[in-house]
């Protein structure tokens, strides 16, 4: 399926759960199955809290009833999702249609990207190489620094999408002024002819064919990527696998 395949794995086998509530961006509440009756529906099974890395709305996907995957928390202790401490990461949902699953951990991206990253795997990038992560700039911090051999860096965004409607990918699912900020900075800097950029989406899910801004749910992104776009930022889209092992980085999709 791909010249080189990058995955990461969720590590350790992941527990089937009934979504309930959303008590905050970060905490789901989740009835686990009851004792014998693993990976049904149970009314009298355990409710359980945990942690979500994703403060997108996920509206379409977090709909109480629906089978969802969780992972034990890792780490010394818990971990902090407010004020609470939870047991359990969610991992994953099912897609709206239930004809596939939908990865919850908004971080899982900038993994696989980095991977990819040190593998080479990634054509967009050719003739660049990873030269760090997290990269602080002007107050701002990047992703990804990326260096070619005539010196030339370029400045990479990874933003991670869950919202499909149709086969149409969509980035945001909720205002995201930080977003804006980033790929308006983006545009600047290439502007400027101090750095080459480009974002890249990746859509966590596999039945997008496209991934666009929306400009539905945040005109102000949409504008300020359009913009960056005519100032020479690149930007890229890929798809991914979704499996109850782990994510695999897929095929390039057509981005705008």
């Amino acid at each position: 399926m791909h010249d080189h395949e990058i995955t990461v794995s969720f590590g350790q086998k992941l527990q089937q759960a009934v979504f309930l509530e959303r008590p905050n961006r970060f905490l789901l509440r989740c009835r686990l199955p009851a004792s014998g009756t693993a990976g049904t529906v149970a009314d009298s099974g355990e409710v359980v809290e945990a942690h979500l890395a994703d403060p997108g709305r996920l509206r379409e996907l977090l709909v109480p009833g629906r089978p969802v995957w969780l992972r034990p928390a890792e780490g010394k202790g818990p971990l902090k999702a407010g004020k609470r401490k939870t047991k359990w990461s969610a991992v994953l949902c099912c897609n709206p249609e239930g004809t596939g699953l939908v990865c919850l951990d908004a971080t899982l991206p900038n993994r696989l990207v980095h991977r990819a990253l040190q593998a080479g795997a990634l054509p967009e990038f050719a003739g660049f190489s990873l030269r760090r992560p997290e990269f602080a700039l002007e107050g701002s911090r990047f992703d990804f620094l990326l260096e070619n051999a005539g010196g030339r860096q370029l400045l990479l965004e990874v933003k991670s999408v869950t919202l499909v409607e149709g086969e149409t990918a969509l980035f945001p699912d909720a205002l995201t002024s930080r977003g804006a900020k980033h790929v308006r900075e983006l545009g600047r800097l290439v502007q400027s002819g101090a750095y080459a950029a480009a974002v890249l989406f990746v859509v966590q899910r596999r039945e997008a064919t496209a991934v666009h801004a929306a400009a539905g749910i945040d005109p102000v992104f949409a504008a300020a990527l359009a913009e960056a776009r005519e100032a020479g930022v690149a930007v890229y889209g890929r798809r991914c696998y979704v499996n109850l092992l782990g994510v695999t980085l897929g095929e390039p999709l057509p981005a705008g």
